[in-house]
């Protein structure tokens, strides 16, 4: 941490704070396309967002590596929140990282740089948490899979031009492959890899 410099302060109640991000995440997860609210009572160093700072403090700790997208790793400050907070060790390979931070989404790696996990456990897999300005379950892909009663809606954006592509090699690999949390301001909604991913009518 830099000398001088003050922390910005993580849960104020950790544990009850952590179970409801934990509680959002997994219903999310379990019913893709389904749009939770999250606002979490948080002032994170900027660009973190309180989103991705909560989805963070409640999923991450010592066992789980973080990795970070350029504007969130060039920020001292993010790195020593980050640190303090979860115990997680950051690193600078995203095929190590068990979560990942994105706070440009439209600039996300490619998900083939993440960790897929493998045939006997394909629970070694990373999930990326994106910070996302516009979500929406009333239009955007149709979306169909484990957790979906007939057919859901979403969309988010900015998102890479290739996102579609990039989804459905994600979900040709399954049970391998990525999970990806979409967080906006005051909400979250989850695409897991189980899930299948079509333009719009």
């Amino acid at each position: 941490m830099a000398r001088g410099s003050m922390l910005a302060r993580g849960f104020a109640d950790p544990v009850h704070d952590a179970q409801g991000v934990f509680r959002a995440v997994m219903d999310a997860l379990a019913r893709p396309g389904t749009i939770r609210p999250l606002v979490p009572v948080l002032a994170p160093p900027a660009p973190l967002t309180a989103e991705l700072a909560a989805v963070a403090l409640a999923l991450a700790d010592s066992d789980a590596a973080l990795w970070l997208d350029a504007a969130l790793a060039r920020s001292q400050a993010v790195t020593d929140f980050l640190r303090f907070h979860t115990g997680a060790r950051i690193t600078e390979d995203p095929a190590e990282a068990a979560f990942a931070l994105i706070s440009d989404a439209a600039a996300c790696p490619d998900f083939g740089a993440f960790a897929q996990g493998t045939p006997a456990y394909p629970d070694r897999s990373a999930t990326l948490v994106l910070a996302v300005s516009d979500l929406s379950d009333r239009a955007g892909w149709r979306l169909d899979g484990p957790g979906i009663r007939g057919s859901a809606r979403l969309a988010a954006s900015p998102l890479p031009s290739d996102v579609l592509d990039r989804l459905a090699r994600n979900h040709a690999g399954f049970p391998q492959g990525i999970d990806l949390i979409f967080a906006a301001a005051g909400r979250l909604a989850a695409l897991p890899r189980s899930t299948r991913v079509a333009t719009g009518d």
